[in-house]
């Protein structure tokens, strides 16, 4: 049996990294058994569709590496893969299961099913639909229809049944019918909720995996009742119902009101796609021999199932942006410096100055987590510096001006061009003179050159500007502090 799995995500928002975190598991999965990934546009909620979201849908699983096998710009054996193109395909299943007896038409109005939901509320029960519509007459349903009465199409869920969903990661988990409402499988305007399609969807496409979020779990019973009633047992896909990730706090489910959440977030702040796949990886599952740092070829052959047990913790895992920020670090440095230069200057596009960079990599390699560091840490290179008064008094240096000051005789006297050795051996030696201490003597030159306490290694970056240039800025440096007092 070939290995199917598949992702459906939906157009009404730009991707969120729990999508991507799902896929994450699909992908592995199918290419670990020389399977199928396929990925599916859900666009039946017509009213929150965004115009160019799936657009950014393909984007990011394209900038993520993962590549689809089969899905609506490839097309492929079960096509089409958007599901606004399959209305027929769902609205023959539902009438198959209103045949059966195992679904039935709804005329209930919004302002019923609204007081049905209150008086529910205040009785403290839980809100279900109370299958007013399951007992009309076969005959007062075709007047309805042919009086053109709005209507949905229900699931009749059995009563006092019991139903089994065997899940990889939460184990068997069993469900009381009485407690699953009669979900509505197909909308007033014709097209079906994501219950129905999944499963017709599903089933079509030969699917024999579903990773999901842990959320999906309730759902999983009416899943498997439409199995049961289409006739599809034996097909039923085996289920794996992944940890949500949570926010930072770990005070509940990863959100894009926080910001965190968006695809394009990690893509603005420079983060590598292979790290934030490493790391997503790590959060939820722990590698055999400990690694923490791996590429996804690595968790694919890692990643075991025996079968179908997943070595997944079952509990909600923190997404920790600062352990991400070292994860990305850590990626960065096993980058070569020509492909770190490709990579930042993708990233830089716009940066006036992309195509000198080349010989700053090396310098900021060790000491940036995500390709957006390396603006802040760099743009003295290409910017004349700003200077703030408030960076030289955290040095703690009386008289900052006339040492600077100093230090701009002895540049002037030095024969160029500066050699390492020299320039250390006079600045410790100017300091031991003017009672300062190394730290403070390499910081007033690092400020004076850039306008930051932090900037690459202090010589390499003096070579890379010039000496004409140092000087240059010193005296900017001195004219800044003279007229600011």
């Amino acid at each position: 049996m070939e290995v199917r799995t598949r992702i459906a995500p939906s157009p009404t928002g730009y991707p969120h990294i729990g999508t991507i975190y799902q896929a994450m598991f699909d992908f592995v999965f199918a290419k670990k058994y020389s399977g199928k990934f396929i990925l599916r546009i859900e666009d039946t909620d017509q009213n929150r569709l965004v115009t160019d979201a799936e657009k950014v849908i393909f984007d990011s699983f394209d900038w993520f590496g993962l590549t689809s096998d089969e899905d609506p710009n490839k097309g492929g054996e079960f096509a089409p893969y958007r599901q606004s193109e399959r209305l027929e395909i769902y609205m023959k299943y539902a009438q198959e299961l209103i045949e059966k007896g195992s679904a039935y038409y709804c005329f209930c109005t919004k302002e019923r099913l609204d007081d049905l939901r209150i008086e529910q509320q205040q009785k403290k029960q839980p809100p279900m639909y109370d299958k007013k519509c399951f007992d009309l007459s076969p005959e007062e349903v075709d007047k309805k229809l042919s009086e053109k009465i709005a209507n949905v199409i229900r699931l009749n869920v059995p009563k006092d049944e019991k139903i089994t969903v065997m899940d990889a990661i939460a184990g068997i988990v069993t469900f009381d019918s009485a407690q699953i409402d009669d979900q509505v499988l197909i909308k007033s305007d014709g097209f079906p909720t994501y219950h129905l399609a999944v499963v017709v969807d599903d089933f079509l496409m030969k699917i024999t995996h579903v990773f999901r979020g842990t959320e999906w779990l309730p759902s999983t019973p009416k899943h498997v009742l439409l199995y049961k009633f289409l006739g599809w047992e034996a097909s039923i896909p085996k289920f794996a119902h992944l940890p949500l990730l949570l926010d930072p706090e770990g005070s509940g489910k990863l959100s894009k009101r926080k910001g965190h959440a968006s695809v394009d977030y990690y893509r603005s702040e420079g983060f590598l796609p292979e790290a934030v796949l490493n790391y997503m990886a790590n959060v939820v599952w722990n590698h055999p021999e400990g690694q923490e740092i791996f590429p996804l070829s690595e968790f694919e052959k890692a990643f075991e199932l025996e079968p179908f047990k997943v070595a997944v913790k079952p509990q909600g895992a923190r997404f920790d942006l600062k352990k991400l920020e070292w994860v990305n670090g850590e990626w960065i440095r096993q980058l070569s410096d020509e492909e770190l230069t490709k990579r930042l200057q993708e990233f830089l596009v716009d940066h006036p100055s992309e195509g000198k960079i080349a010989h700053v990599v090396p310098l900021i390699k060790e000491r940036i987590k995500k390709l957006s560091d390396f603006i802040p840490l760099t743009d003295f290179f290409w910017e004349e510096p700003e200077y703030e008064r408030e960076v030289f008094e955290r040095l703690q240096v009386t008289g900052y001006r006339q040492q600077l000051e100093k230090i701009l005789e002895k540049f002037e006297k030095m024969e160029m061009p500066w050699k390492k050795e020299e320039f250390e051996k006079t600045f410790v030696e100017f300091g031991k003179e003017n009672r300062l201490s190394n730290s403070q003597t390499f910081q007033l030159i690092r400020i004076a050159i850039s306008g930051h306490p932090v900037t690459p290694p202090l010589f390499e970056s003096i070579q890379i500007l010039g000496e004409e240039k140092v000087v240059e800025r010193f005296k900017k440096a001195i004219e800044y502090l003279t007229n600011d007092s």
